[in-house]
C-alpha cells in the first residue's frame, strides 16, 4: 500500500511539473482509459435570457464513463462565463480538470466542444452590462423571445473534419494555454454550481448514459436545462430511460430531437471497456464553430 501511494505521490508530481499548477485546481480523478470521443448534437434553443451555454463531457464513475448532456445554465453572477472541464493524458493517465465561472474563459484542453466553444476562448456571446448578447450564428436562440443577440460568422468555419477528440495530451489533442488562458486561470474562480452537479448526479444514475450502454453514442446528449430534483421526475421514466417532460410545466427539461442526432465515428483506437472498479465519480456538443475573430454585427428584434 506504501509503495502505491509513493508512486502516485511522484506521478502527481511529476504532472505538476509539465502542466501549470493553477490548471490542477479541479483534478478529481485520474484514470489509464481514455474517454470515448465527443458525440455530435443538436443543440436545444435557449430558454432564456441569462442562460449560458455548458456543453456535454464524459465524466467518470464507477461503472466507467457516463456522458452528462450539455445545458442552458444561469450564470453564478453577471459577467461571468463557463470555463468546460476537460481530461488531460500525461504519464500513463487521464486526469479530469473541472470546469469553472469566471470572467474570463481558461483553458480547457484546446477540444473543441462546439457551440462557441472550438477549443481556444468562446465566441457563442458577450456581456454588455448586466446582460448577456448571443451570438446567433453560433447559438440556437429564438430572437421572438430573446432580444440580445448579435450576428457574427467570421467565428464559423466550414469543414468537412470535425475533430471530435475529448482530451488533451499524446494520442489526442496537442494544445497548451495562451499567455490570455493563463492570465484567466489565475482570476477569481467559482465551482460549477449546485443545479450543475445535481445535473450530472442524475446524469450518473442513469444507464443509458454509460459508454459501456450506449458505445459512446447516448441518445439523449442535450437538455435545455439541468436535470435536478426539483425540476425531474425521476421515478417517472420512459421506455429510453429519458426523465419524463410536462409540456405545462416550463420547469422541466426539454430533451433534443433524436433525429437531429448524427452517430459519432468508431473510436477504438482510444475507448476500450472500462475496468470493473475504479476511483468515484468525477464531474465534462459539437457544431464547426472556430474562433478567428470578428465583431459581427448587432441585432435587436
Amino acid at each position: 500500500m506504501r509503495t502505491i501511494r509513493a508512486l502516485r505521490t511522484l506521478f502527481l508530481a511529476l504532472l505538476v511539473s509539465v502542466v501549470p499548477a493553477s490548471s490542477f485546481a479541479g483534478v478529481f480523478v485520474s484514470i489509464t482509459v481514455a474517454p470515448p470521443i465527443l458525440p455530435v448534437y443538436a443543440q436545444p434553443v435557449c430558454p432564456g435570457d441569462g442562460y449560458l451555454w455548458t456543453p456535454g463531457y464524459w465524466a467518470y464513475g464507477d461503472a466507467g464513463y457516463y456522458w452528462v448532456p450539455g445545458t442552458w445554465v444561469l450564470a453564478p453572477r453577471p459577467g461571468f462565463l463557463w470555463t468546460p472541464g476537460y481530461w488531460g493524458f500525461g504519464g500513463g493517465l487521464y486526469a479530469w480538470h473541472a470546469g469553472y465561472w469566471g470572467p474570463h474563459v481558461g483553458f480547457y484542453g484546446g477540444v473543441n466542444y462546439g457551440f462557441g466553444y472550438g477549443g481556444v476562448g468562446f465566441f457563442g456571446g458577450r456581456w454588455e452590462g448586466g446582460h448577456f448578447a448571443y451570438n446567433s450564428a453560433v447559438m440556437h436562440v429564438n430572437t421572438t423571445i430573446v432580444h440580445n443577440t448579435y450576428i457574427d460568422r467570421t467565428v464559423i468555419r466550414n469543414t468537412t473534419v470535425i475533430n471530435r477528440t475529448s482530451f488533451n495530451g499524446p494520442n489526442g489533442i496537442n494544445a497548451r494555454p495562451n499567455g490570455q488562458e493563463q492570465a484567466a486561470m489565475r482570476e477569481q474562480h467559482v465551482q460549477a454550481t449546485s443545479e450543475q452537479m445535481s445535473h450530472e448526479h442524475f446524469a450518473s444514475t442513469n444507464r443509458a448514459n454509460f459508454a459501456s450502454v450506449n458505445s459512446g453514442r447516448p441518445a439523449n446528449a442535450a437538455v435545455s436545462r439541468p436535470m435536478t430534483s426539483a425540476n425531474v421526475n425521476h421515478a417517472a421514466m420512459n421506455a429510453n430511460n429519458r426523465p419524463a417532460y410536462n409540456a405545462a410545466a416550463n420547469n422541466r427539461p426539454a430533451y433534443n430531437n433524436n433525429a437531429a442526432y448524427k452517430a459519432p465515428a468508431n473510436n477504438q483506437q482510444h475507448y476500450q471497456a472500462p475496468p470493473q472498479a475504479h476511483s468515484q465519480a468525477a464531474p465534462q456538443a459539437h457544431n464547426e464553430s472556430h474562433p478567428s475573430g470578428g465583431g459581427g454585427e448587432h441585432e435587436r428584434r
